[in-house]
């Protein structure tokens, strides 16, 4: 059920970020790079890169509609219907990006994101639909799913990925 008040949305952003995190740490340096054969060759970066720029993403859209310009859902040239090609694309963009500058990009971005929810009245996050966005989420609910939602699908998908890649390894050939 998603958040309703701006407190539920700062609790769960605030919850799923740290569960997230918990799993970052633990990733083992050798199984960072990895690339997922049944996700596109998707690496365990290249998800923490995503979800940093999926955040990215909701301050542009905010930060346009806010200014009465069009808001590019979900991105410029992209559909919703065209995810997966966005994705390929986000993972090609940011292919030289390291482990560690992905997982500072999705810190800094958390940050950000739970200071502009600190200072948005509930009002401004709940009152009324997210300027530009073109349907009836509001702009708390397109921040939890740019950032909570994320980051549980993120924990999630790691967790899952962490535990087949290390029966793989504890595998005998």
């Amino acid at each position: 059920m998603p958040a309703t008040t701006k407190n539920d949305l700062l609790a769960i952003t605030v919850k799923e970020y740290a569960a997230l995190l918990d799993v970052i740490k633990i990733v083992p340096k050798d199984l960072q790079l990895v690339p997922d054969p049944e996700a596109d060759g998707t690496t365990l970066k290249d998800i923490v890169g995503h979800r940093a720029h999926w955040l990215e993403m909701f301050f542009e859209w905010y930060r346009n509609g806010v200014a009465g310009k069009d808001v590019a859902f979900p991105a410029p040239g992209y559909k919703w219907n065209e995810l997966r090609r966005l994705n390929a694309s986000l993972r090609q963009a940011q292919h030289n990006l390291s482990w560690e500058k992905a997982c500072r990009l999705l810190e800094e971005n958390h940050k950000r994101l739970v200071t502009f929810l600190t200072e948005l009245s509930e009002d401004q996050l709940y009152g009324a639909p997210m300027p530009g966005a073109k349907n009836h989420w509001t702009t708390g609910r397109w921040a939890e799913a740019a950032g909570p939602s994320h980051y549980r699908s993120a924990r999630v998908y790691m967790r899952k990925r962490l535990r087949s890649l290390q029966i793989a390894s504890a595998t005998p050939i």
